[in-house]
């Protein structure tokens, strides 16, 4: 028999057996089958923070161990896998996943980020920790209270102010070069990660305004549109509200949006100097 011939007796034989079930060829994987499954996987552990205040318990660190490869690369894919499939209790906040609302920020391996846009960095044997943005009280689990934070951010006045109403019809024109002053600000989502990173502010909350209120502040400061540039710098003339920035910087290193908080502190600061 050619070897074209054997070919195709083997193929007609393999074809019967497929339509009636019995295979005459066996495949063997070397090691057992728990073993194999067990390889396939990529556990990790959480150490994540739980505070509810409806239960009378002391805040503590809660472990919970997933399979990286069922759910996304993101620290919140981690955690929305484990509230959904482990936890239902778990409370956190998040939206856009897109590191745009802010929503998801929280303190993940001791620095300040957004969970949907911090990666899972493997490490078998070891916990990831996860624990709510510093020095802010705690509503549960990884939720904290922002009134204190956007009230600061209110009290900047953030929108445009002019003495002036534009001319039926118009509105009020900027220059391209004038627009392009305003980068590296507009751009804050106001997720507290700057502020909430701050020595100054975990020592004034109440006083100093913070990394975030500032630079939101030098953002309509520096606006060609704004014609109360002298009032917004005589509200911020004071010891605590700007002067408690000691130029640290841990809030430029903290802003998932690569803002530069500091340097428009720094402005600020300046504007003050050289005004007549």
């Amino acid at each position: 028999m050619t070897l074209g011939g054997l070919v195709a007796r083997l193929a007609r034989q393999n074809a019967k057996s497929v339509a009636s079930g019995n295979f005459p060829f066996r495949t063997f994987v070397s090691g057992s089958a728990p073993a194999l499954a067990a390889a396939s996987k990529s556990l990790q552990q959480f150490s994540i923070y739980r505070w509810d205040p409806d239960q009378n318990e002391k805040p503590r660190l809660q472990t919970y161990t997933i399979d990286t490869k069922e759910c996304g690369p993101m620290i919140l894919d981690a955690l929305i896998k484990i509230k959904n499939e482990v936890d239902p209790t778990l409370a956190f906040r998040r939206s856009c996943r897109e590191g745009i609302c802010g929503s998801c920020a929280m303190n993940i391996n001791g620095a300040n980020g957004l969970a949907c846009l911090t990666k899972i960095e493997a490490s078998p044997g070891t916990s990831i920790p996860v624990t709510p943005l510093p020095h802010m009280f705690v509503i549960k689990d990884l939720v904290v209270d922002m009134t204190q934070f956007y009230q600061q951010y209110k009290s900047i006045e953030p929108w445009l102010k002019t003495k002036k109403q534009p001319e039926d019809g118009k509105e009020f024109y900027q220059s391209k070069e004038d627009r392009l002053k305003l980068d590296g600000m507009y751009e804050c989502i106001l997720c507290a990660c700057c502020s909430t990173s701050c020595p100054s502010y975990w020592w004034n909350p109440e006083k100093y305004l913070g990394p975030s209120a500032l630079l939101n502040a030098n953002r309509w400061i520096m606006d060609s549109r704004d014609e109360y540039t002298k009032e917004r710098l005589d509200d911020l003339d004071d010891a605590f509200k700007l002067y408690r920035c000691h130029t640290i910087m841990n809030c430029t290193k903290a802003c998932p949006k690569g803002l530069n908080p500091g340097k428009q502190i720094a402005n600020i600061k300046r504007l003050m100097v050289t005004r007549s």
